[in-house]
């Protein structure tokens, strides 16, 4: 059973709930934990596509906590991180 923690943010305009990955996202946050399969990787891509047309001069922190996984997988993620111009 996995839980993923909520984190509740308070401004002016009332609270909002995020899950604690999606909050994290918003800081240009993002982990990699598990396996490296196809799934993982596709959104792994994307969020760092997602943060590059959103600010391409902000740097993304790219955390990593796997034991491997496939090749072609683990590729993708290099290439989209060589091919986008955040740091």
């Amino acid at each position: 059973m996995n839980l993923i923690p909520i984190v509740i943010e308070k401004s002016a305009r009332g609270e909002r709930s995020y899950d604690i990955y999606s909050r994290l996202l918003k800081e240009r946050i993002i982990f990699l934990t598990g396996k490296i399969e196809d799934h993982m990787a596709n959104l792994i891509v994307s969020q760092m596509i997602f943060l590059e047309s959103d600010n391409s001069e902000k740097d993304i922190f790219l955390y990593i906590n796997s034991p491997g996984g496939l090749v072609t997988s683990g590729m993708s993620i290099y290439d989209t991180m060589q091919f986008i111009k955040c740091d």
